[in-house]
């Protein structure tokens, strides 16, 4: 028997990083609130990290979608590998892509990363894409808080990247 309701695991997994992140920050708050030169700062400190951990968990959260779409992704050594099911797959290394967009096919969303020459299309909601988001943080002047207003909102296509 299940001290929790299997409804409420559900709908509080996808906040799970989120619900963590808000602790961390009450923590720092806790040890600001203790007072001294010792646990004030170290308060704050914990607090500032818990912001930021919190709000790129929220950012994250987007990306993290139910398994309806056949495949797998794949983020491994700087290179995103889609293992299709039924369409084509292929691999493209972080280093070569230069353009990332959003496109909605048929009503599901799509990454298309753009290399030389190459393209590569992912479903959104493939097993294994949310760690897409660790990957596309690591490109240079990529904005996330971007590509999860584009995961929100209706466009057919949006470019969320593209390198200079």
């Amino acid at each position: 028997m299940a001290l929790i309701r299997p409804e409420l695991v559900q709908r509080v997994r996808p906040w799970r990083e989120v619900i963590a992140a808000g602790l961390t920050a009450a923590a720092g708050v806790w040890l600001f609130s203790l007072g001294g030169l010792v646990f004030q700062p170290l308060g704050v400190a914990v607090a500032a990290v818990a912001a930021v951990w919190g709000l790129g968990a929220w950012r994250r959260r987007r990306f993290q979608q139910a398994i309806a779409a056949p495949g797998l992704v794949e983020v491994e050594e700087g290179a995103v590998r889609y293992y299709a099911a039924r369409a084509l797959g292929g691999e493209i290394a972080l280093r070569d892509v230069t353009e990332i967009r959003l496109l909605r096919l048929d009503g599901h969303a799509h990454w298309r990363l753009k290399g030389a020459g190459q393209a590569l299309l992912i479903p959104v909601e493939a097993a294994g894409a949310a760690a897409l988001a660790d990957a596309f943080a690591a490109l240079p002047g990529f904005d996330l808080g971007r590509a999860a207003a584009a995961l929100a909102g209706r466009a057919t296509v949006a470019t969320v990247w593209r390198r200079t």
